[in-house]
Formats: structure tokens, C-alpha cells, sequence
């Protein structure tokens, strides 16, 4: 097991990675406050591993509430939240009842949010059961819920008190869902890491082959690039926002084909390629880039081409991402390989060529 630690002015916690972390319970016990926890989970996750956890705390006295929520990200949203709610007040959970996300992004980010809401304030651990929520969505506290307007624009920064990365539970990961959470590995590389970018570019056939070392590393390299941003900008008013490579485009995907045609992964996917293409035509990358980095997301099983939705539309959705300033769009772009920037605003011309071009497909779909 490998043990990263996540620092911050107010808190310190861990993120384990590791194999066989599920059935360790001693790994959770130092962190709750009293016997007693909520497991939220979802329909898909919970007949593989909900009666695994919940034995491995009840052999310790911890009375375990189950809430098993429905599956997607179109159900990210207020009314589902609201089951959470339900539960803990149907079983009255107490303020220090610890929230577990045993589940993907969607539900960590809706317990994480629950657990910010719940009598003020409950602490919560992540449990990721997918690659894109052990490597990205469970560390550095970002909780939501989307909106039919904007996607994670309802939420709070709130942090858990243990990341417990089970590297077994990949196992059981659909296809799709594994090469959506490669797409935020590769981020980590275009942003900040050109080695670990070129590492990618030579293991990739490893890590969808789920190669055990190599996915382990994959995870490692991951959370110790975001910990480190997370650690010198929590509340994302500077570095922290070059996490977000590709995820304006990606988001705006999201919301215009409605949330759950694409995995968050797939349209992050798509996005990098945009960004990519908006960084050669401000000058910063060549072809030569561009190609790297089309070929690397399309050898990880991601769509390289974006939906059509028409300028206005991109606009649209673009116009609601949570890095608008003043009115103005900041893009996260590439001014070399591992080298991320913010910039705010694009030329006209920049905008045109990126939603008309060779990157943008009418009839793409999964």
C-alpha cells in the first residue's frame, strides 16, 4: 500500500492506494467519530461491494445505513440528493455520522456535497470504485450536483477525512468506464508532467489491459500531482484551475448532448483535443503536439471529435462554466506538452476554426 497525504492550512488527510484496501477495515475505523456510518452507493456498485464493506464494519460494532441511489450521471441532481437526506432522517443519523461514497465521480461528489449540507456538516470518506474518481473526483474536495444549465454549478468545497484507492476494484469496471478514467490521467501528463506524459504514451496498452503495476502507478503519479495543486489552492481562485484541462469544452458536451450520453471522461476527452487545437492556433503548439495528443487520447479508446452543436450553442454552454470572469471564458490551454495556462478569452477567429473544423463531427454518438 502506498499512502499520499493531502495538506491543507485547515486539514490533513490520506489517500491509500493499494490492493485489498476494502476489506481493512482498520483503515476506516481511526476515522469516525462514532460507530455509525451511511454507505451511500448506487444500484451498479451495490450488489458488488455494498454487503462486502457493511460486513467488514459491522465485525467492528459500526452500525452501517445503507442508501442505494440510481446510477448516471442524469441523476445528479436535487431530487436524488434529497434521498441522501431522507435517509439519514429516516434513520436518524446524527451529525457525526460519517458519509462513505463507495461508488464513481457521481457518487462521491453527491455524497461529499450531502455530507457539507447534513446538520451543517458531517464528515465523509471516499471509497472510488472507478479509475476517473480513484485518480481525479474522490481527492481534493470538490462536491456538486449539476444543473440543466451548467454541470457541478451547485455544490461546495469539503473535504473528506480518508481517500481508501482500492486498485481490486477496478476489476469489475466496464471498458468504457476505464478508458473514461484514463482521459483524466492523461490530463495530469498535458498539464504539468511531460515525462509521465510520455510514460502514458508507452503504457497505455498496459493500463487498458488493466496491468496491475501500471495502473497503480497510473493512480500514484495522478494523486500526487493533485495534492500537490490542491495543497497551494484549495478553493480553486489560482493554480488549481488548470485541472479543468479540456473540461469547459468537456462540460459544455456534457450539457448539450443532456448528461449521460457521454461519459464525463469521454467529452474530457474530446475537450483536450479542442484545447489542444485552440493552443496551435494561438501559436503554442505544432502539428507535431497536436498529433501526440490526438493519438495518445485515441490509443486510451476516447472520442477525438466533438458533437456539432453550432457556435452559439458552444457558447451557450460554455458561458455557464464556473472559470468565468467578469463575463469572459477562461480557457485552460497548452503553451507546450506539461504545460498548462489559463487564458481568458478567445479571438473570434480562434472560436471559428476550432467549431468548424475537422475536430467537430455532426454525426458522432456512442
Amino acid at each position: 500500500m502506498i499512502t499520499l497525504d493531502l495538506t491543507l492550512p485547515d486539514t490533513r488527510y490520506p489517500i491509500h492506494i493499494g490492493h485489498g484496501l476494502l476489506d481493512q477495515a482498520e483503515l476506516i475505523l481511526p476515522h469516525l467519530p462514532i460507530p455509525q456510518v451511511a454507505i451511500i452507493t448506487n444500484e451498479v456498485v451495490a450488489p458488488l461491494y455494498l454487503e462486502r464493506l457493511t460486513q467488514q464494519l459491522q465485525n467492528h460494532g459500526v452500525h452501517c445505513i445503507p442508501v442505494i441511489l440510481p446510477d448516471g450521471e442524469a441523476h445528479k441532481n436535487w431530487q436524488t440528493l434529497n434521498l441522501i437526506f431522507d435517509a439519514l432522517l429516516g434513520a436518524n443519523a446524527e451529525r457525526k455520522t460519517t458519509l462513505i461514497a463507495l461508488g464513481g465521480g457521481v457518487i462521491g461528489d453527491m455524497t461529499g456535497f450531502a455530507a457539507a449540507c447534513y446538520q451543517r456538516g458531517a464528515p465523509f470518506i471516499q471509497i472510488p470504485t472507478t479509475l476517473l474518481a480513484q485518480v481525479d473526483s474522490s481527492v481534493g474536495g470538490k462536491t456538486a450536483i449539476n444543473h440543466p444549465l451548467g454541470k457541478n454549478m451547485v455544490g461546495a468545497f469539503y473535504q473528506p477525512k480518508l481517500v481508501l484507492a482500492d486498485m481490486d476494484l477496478l476489476a469489475t469496471l466496464p471498458e468504457r468506464e476505464l478508458s473514461a478514467g484514463i482521459a483524466e490521467v492523461i490530463k495530469y501528463g498535458l498539464l504539468g508532467d511531460a515525462d509521465f506524459l510520455a510514460w502514458l504514451e508507452a503504457n497505455m496498452d498496459k493500463l487498458r489491459a488493466r496491468d496491475p503495476e501500471a495502473l497503480q502507478y497510473a493512480v500514484r503519479r495522478s494523486c500526487e500531482m493533485k495534492a500537490a495543486i490542491v495543497g497551494q489552492d484549495e478553493k480553486e481562485q489560482g493554480v488549481r484551475a488548470l485541472l479543468n484541462l479540456g473540461h469547459t469544452f468537456g462540460h459544455a458536451i456534457e450539457a448539450g448532448l443532456g448528461y449521460g450520453q457521454w461519459l464525463h471522461g469521454e467529452a474530457v476527452g474530446a475537450g483536450m483535443v479542442l484545447a489542444a487545437a485552440a493552443s496551435q492556433a494561438l501559436g503554442w503548439l505544432t502539428q507535431h503536439d497536436v498529433e501526440r495528443a490526438v493519438a495518445l487520447i485515441a490509443a486510451a479508446g476516447l472520442p477525438v471529435r466533438s458533437p456539432d452543436f453550432g457556435i452559439d450553442e458552444w457558447m451557450r454552454h460554455m458561458g455557464h462554466d464556473k472559470k468565468v470572469e467578469s463575463g469572459v471564458i477562461r480557457f485552460v490551454l497548452l503553451k507546450q506538452l506539461g504545460q498548462a495556462v489559463i487564458q481568458p478569452g478567445l479571438p473570434t477567429a480562434v472560436l471559428d476554426t476550432l467549431f468548424s473544423g475537422p475536430h467537430i463531427d455532426p454525426t458522432i454518438s456512442h
